[in-house]
């Protein structure tokens, strides 16, 4: 039998790539990608000549049956997304869970994710958090913006930056305006920010300052 393997990929500087992620990609049989053009440079940079098949969010329902089949048949299997860890917000648990249902073996190689470093630059505590990745757009936003107002823990959310204001303006009415919070951007490249302060006071700079980017909001929880 095979083997399924979770390879994070860069956020941000290429450098932060691992020896093991590159040996891994070249033995794989087979690269599962959330988008093949994106992985296509990743691959083309490293000099990884591989095949590639897409695995994303529309078509995973789909295509989760036949990579199980693959794997049960001794293939190698390698899941990447665009950027960071797949499954952290992004597609892999499908893929995951029927391999462990199926006695496959799985292992994710540690590596980037946006997250980590966004909540160690905050300055908030990180002994005890809470991911919650993206809020929901519409339905049950509010309800969920209710229960963060309630949460003990550091909270860590992704963001679109053409939603960041709103967010921030949201959270400060959930919350109050004197909670501390952290916004990183562009994390691990060459623009790389992160602005700290109250969520009025960072909600402020950031429509004076269009933010652009990949977006982590890390709230402080409530005392």
């Amino acid at each position: 039998m095979g083997k399924l393997y979770l390879v994070p990929t860069p956020v941000g500087n290429l450098e932060d790539m691992t020896f093991r992620a590159i040996r891994i990609l070249k033995e794989a049989d087979m690269i599962l990608a959330e988008d093949t053009r994106t992985t296509g440079f990743l691959l083309k940079h490293f000099q990884i000549e591989n095949r590639m098949q897409s695995h994303h969010k529309f078509n995973e329902h789909k295509t989760v049956d036949a990579i199980v089949a693959r794997i049960k048949a001794g293939e190698i299997i390698a899941l990447v997304s665009d950027a960071g860890t797949p499954s952290i917000s992004d597609p892999g648990f499908l893929i995951v869970r029927a391999c462990v249902e199926n006695g496959i073996a799985v292992e994710c190689l540690p590596g980037a994710t946006a997250f980590v470093p966004a909540l160690v630059n905050s300055g908030l505590p990180n002994d005890r958090f809470c991911f919650e990745g993206f809020l929901p757009i519409k339905k049950g936003r509010q309800t969920k913006l209710r229960e963060l107002a309630e949460e003990e823990r550091t909270v860590i959310l992704y963001e679109s930056p053409f939603r960041l204001v709103k967010t921030l303006k949201q959270l400060e009415e959930a919350v109050g305006t004197d909670r501390r919070v952290s916004v990183s951007r562009e994390i691990s490249k060459l623009h790389e920010q992160t602005v700290r302060g109250t969520l009025s006071e960072v909600r402020s700079y950031f429509e004076q300052h269009e933010p652009k980017g990949e977006i982590v909001i890390i709230l402080e929880g409530k005392n």
